[in-house]
C-alpha cells in the first residue's frame, strides 16, 4: 500500500523544538516540512472590488450575514454558544464563510456576531484541551475525565480552520495556545479514540485535522505536532492510495449501492483531494504529488461535467449532463485546490479553481444570496421537485429546488465559504519577496515585498467576462520584487505591457515571472485574447467556451414560489422557451466565424443572473422534436460513433442565444450535434 510505503511515524520528538531558519515575509513551512510553493496572504490584506466586492455585499446582505437570525439550528440555544441546540458542523461551517467575510468586507456588525463563536469557543476549553459544545457527558454535570465522554472530532476540523482565519486577521495570541492544548488532547487521546470512534466523517476528512496541525507547527515548532499529523494520517481515509491506484474512482462510476459509499461521497472526495499534498510536506516523497495528479484527472476524466466540477448527488455519479452536483462539494473542492496550489504551484489545479468558481458555483444561490439548490443538473431545463436518477434520490423530491433549507441542511451553512475564500487566494506570496496572481478578480492587495517594503496593488478588471486586466501599483518609492502572473491554459497567447509600453507575449499553460525595480503608480496590463471555442463531453455532446466561462443556452424562466410546512419556502423554476436544441456540425468547424460575440457593460449590481449577463454568444441551432423530458430531465440523445445526432431534425436554422454557466438557473450545456 503506497500509505505503508511512505509513513513513517517520528517517534521520541514530544520534548524537542525545531528552529526557524531566517523569518520570510510570510508564513512558509518550518524544517523539515517542505517547502511551499506559494505562501498564503493574512485574511483582511486582500479587498474585493468591482463585481467581487457586489457578490460579497449581496452575500452580507443576505444568508451569510443574517443565518443567525433565522436559521433554527443556528439560532436557537446554539451548542457553540453554550446552549443545547447544534453542536455539531453546520454552524462551524457558517462562521467558515462568515467570519472571512467580515474581515474582508471589514463590517463591525458582521465582526461583533462571529466573534461570539470564536470566543466562547477558547474561553470554554477544558483543562484537559477538549472544546466546543458541552457534551451530553458534561450536560449531567460531569467532567470529562477520558476521550470517550467526548465527542466527534469533525466539527471540531471545521472551528479550527475558523480559528486559523482570525488568527490571521488579528494575531490573537489565545489561538496559538487553545490550538496547542486541544492538540495535545488529540495526541494523547487519538489512539484511544481514534478519528473513526463516533462515525466516518471525521475519518473521511482527517485531512482538514492534518491541515490545522503542519499550520501550528509552523509558528510553534513543537515536534510532538508532526508526531500527531502521522497519527492523523493513518486513521484518514486512504484518499493517497484511491486516487493513485486508480481502481476506485473507477468502480465509484459503477458502484451505486449502499457499500462504502462514504468513499464515493463527493463533499468526502472534495475534502480529500488535498490529503496527498498536505502530507507532502511531511513526507516529501513525489509519490504523493502523483496519486494526486492521476486521481483528479481520473475524476474529471470519468466524473467531470462541463462547469468543471464533478458530479455528487450525493455520491461521485458519472459524466452524464442529467447527473447532479451538490452545493457543499463545490466550496470544499475549491478550498482543497486553493491549499494545493501554494503547497504544490501546479497550474492544473489553478486552471481547474477558476472553472468551477466561475462556472459551478455561482448558478446555484439566488440573487439574494437567500436560497439555493442541494444538487444542480448541468443541462438544468426545469427545477422542481421529483425523484431525478441522484444517488441521494428522495428527500421529500426536494434536492432540485431552490430553497432556504431543500435537501440536507448542510448547504445552507457550508455555501458562504466558496466566494470569500477565493477572494482570500487571488494573491499568494512568494518565497523571494514576490507576489503572484494566480486566479484573477477585481481586488486591491496590501502586502509586503522585498526587503520587507510595503505596497498596494489595484487590479481593475471585467474577468472573467471581459480580456483585460490592469494592475497598478502604488508604493512609496521605488522597490525591487518579483512578479508571477498565471497565464491559462485556454488561451493562446497572452500580451503584458508595462506603462502602455509592450513588454512581452506568453503562450498559455505558464507561471512568467516579471523581476524588476518597480516605481509608484506603474501599470501594467495583461490581456487574455478569448475566442470561442467548444469541448467534448458525454455521450458526443459539445459546450461552448469563451475564456475561462462555458455558455449556455439562454432559457427564459418561469419561478414558482411555494411552501411545505416540513421544508417551509421554496422555488421551482419551469422553461417559456424552447430548449431542444442541437448545434449544427459547420459550426463545429469553426466556432469563432459561425458565432457573434455581444459584450456588455459590467454593471456596479451586478448578480449572476440571464438579465445581467455581461457576455452573450449568438450563433445558430435546429430542434429536436424528440428530445423531451424523461423522468424529469432532459436525457442525452444518442449519437453515432462520429457524434452526430441521426434522428429527425427540423429543417429550420433558429437564432439561439448562449449566457454564460453561471448566468443561467435553466440551460443546456452539453449540446448535441446535428447535421
Amino acid at each position: 500500500m503506497l500509505k505503508k510505503i511512505i509513513i513513517t511515524l517520528l517517534t521520541g520528538l514530544s520534548g524537542l523544538t525545531v528552529t526557524r531558519a531566517q523569518k520570510p515575509l510570510y508564513m512558509n513551512n518550518r524544517a523539515p516540512l517542505a517547502p511551499l510553493k506559494y505562501l498564503e496572504i493574512p485574511l483582511g490584506n486582500i479587498k474585493p472590488k468591482g463585481w467581487l466586492h457586489q457578490q460579497l455585499s449581496v452575500m452580507k446582505n443576505g444568508a451569510t450575514g443574517h443565518l443567525d437570525e433565522y436559521f433554527p439550528k443556528i439560532k436557537d440555544d446554539n451548542g457553540w454558544l453554550g446552549g443545547k441546540g447544534d453542536g455539531w458542523e453546520e454552524t462551524p461551517y457558517w462562521l467558515d464563510g462568515a467570519l472571512p467575510l467580515a474581515y474582508l468586507l471589514d463590517d463591525q456588525l458582521l465582526k461583533d456576531k462571529v466573534l461570539k463563536y470564536v470566543n466562547w469557543s477558547i474561553s470554554t476549553q477544558r483543562k484537559n484541551g477538549f472544546f466546543g459544545p458541552y457534551t451530553k457527558h458534561e450536560l449531567e454535570h460531569k467532567t470529562i475525565e477520558s476521550c470517550e465522554q467526548g465527542e466527534d472530532w469533525w466539527p471540531r476540523m471545521v472551528m479550527l480552520k475558523v480559528l486559523q482565519q482570525y488568527y490571521t486577521a488579528t494575531n490573537d495570541q489565545r489561538v496559538i495556545k487553545f490550538m496547542t492544548n486541544y492538540f495535545r488532547y488529540q495526541f494523547n487521546n487519538l489512539k484511544t479514540c481514534p478519528l473513526v470512534h463516533w462515525n466516518e466523517w471525521s475519518k473521511s476528512r482527517g485531512g482538514d485535522n492534518l491541515m490545522a496541525v503542519y499550520w501550528l507547527y509552523n509558528i510553534t515548532g513543537e515536534a510532538f505536532l508532526l508526531e500527531l499529523g502521522d497519527i492523523i494520517y493513518t486513521q484518514t481515509t486512504p484518499w493517497t492510495d484511491y486516487l493513485g491506484k486508480r481502481n476506485w474512482v473507477m468502480q465509484a462510476a459503477a458502484n451505486q449501492t449502499g457499500d462504502k459509499w462514504m468513499d464515493r461521497h463527493a463533499v468526502n472526495v472534495g475534502m480529500g483531494i488535498k490529503l496527498p499534498a498536505i502530507y507532502y510536506q511531511a513526507r516529501k516523497n513525489p509519490l504523493l504529488l502523483n496519486a494526486l495528479k492521476t486521481g483528479w484527472n481520473d475524476i474529471m476524466t470519468l466524473h467531470g461535467l462541463p462547469h468543471g466540477m464533478f458530479s455528487g448527488d450525493e455520491d461521485l455519479h458519472g459524466n452524464e449532463p442529467t447527473q447532479g452536483t451538490e452545493l457543499c462539494a463545490i466550496v470544499e473542492t475549491m478550498f482543497s485546490l486553493e491549499e494545493i496550489i501554494g503547497i504544490t504551484g501546479d497550474q492544473t489545479y489553478m486552471d481547474a479553481l477558476e472553472r468551477m468558481t466561475f462556472n459551478a458555483l455561482p448558478t446555484q444561490t439566488t440573487d439574494d444570496y437567500m436560497s439555493r439548490q442541494y444538487f444542480q443538473i448541468a443541462n438544468q431545463v426545469q427545477v422542481s421537485r421529483g425523484v431525478y436518477d441522484f444517488s441521494l434520490p428522495f428527500q421529500r423530491g426536494m434536492n432540485n429546488v431552490f430553497g432556504h433549507y431543500a435537501g440536507y441542511t448542510c448547504c445552507t451553512s457550508n455555501m458562504h465559504q466558496g466566494w470569500t475564500k477565493y477572494v482570500e487566494h487571488l494573491w499568494y506570496a512568494t518565497p523571494e519577496g514576490g507576489l503572484a496572481a494566480l486566479v484573477y478578480g477585481p481586488n486591491t492587495i496590501k502586502a509586503k515585498v522585498g526587503n520587507g517594503q510595503e505596497v498596494s496593488i489595484d487590479e481593475e478588471t471585467a474577468y472573467p467576462f471581459g480580456e483585460g486586466i490592469n494592475f497598478t501599483l502604488n508604493t512609496s518609492g521605488s522597490v525591487s520584487f518579483p512578479l508571477e502572473l498565471r497565464i491559462p491554459a485556454w488561451c493562446k497567447e497572452a500580451i503584458i505591457t508595462l506603462n502602455g509600453n509592450k513588454l512581452r507575449t506568453a503562450k498559455g499553460g505558464q507561471i512568467i515571472k516579471i523581476q524588476r525595480k518597480w516605481s509608484n503608480h506603474d501599470k501594467l496590463t495583461l490581456q487574455f485574447p478569448m475566442e470561442v471555442n467548444t469541448s467534448n463531453w458525454a455521450r458526443n455532446s459539445r459546450t461552448v467556451e469563451r475564456g475561462p466561462l462555458v455558455y449556455a443556452l439562454k432559457i427564459e424562466e418561469e419561478w414558482t414560489k411555494k411552501e411545505i410546512k416540513e421544508e417551509g419556502t421554496f422555488y421551482e423554476i419551469t422553461p417559456k422557451s424552447d430548449w431542444n436544441y442541437g448545434l449544427p456540425k459547420a459550426f463545429l468547424n469553426n466556432p469563432s466565424q459561425n458565432s457573434e460575440v455581444i459584450l456588455k457593460d459590467l454593471t456596479g449590481n451586478f448578480v449572476w443572473n440571464a438579465a445581467n449577463s455581461p457576455v452573450e454568444i449568438k450563433t445558430k441551432a435546429r430542434k429536436i422534436p424528440n428530445w423531451k423530458l424523461v423522468e424529469g430531465v432532459a436525457r442525452q440523445p444518442v449519437t453515432t460513433r462520429e457524434g452526430i445526432y441521426q434522428g429527425e431534425v427540423e429543417d429550420r436554422i433558429y437564432d439561439i442565444t448562449l449566457i454564460p454557466y453561471g448566468c443561467s438557473r435553466l440551460r443546456i450545456v452539453a449540446f448535441p450535434v446535428v447535421k
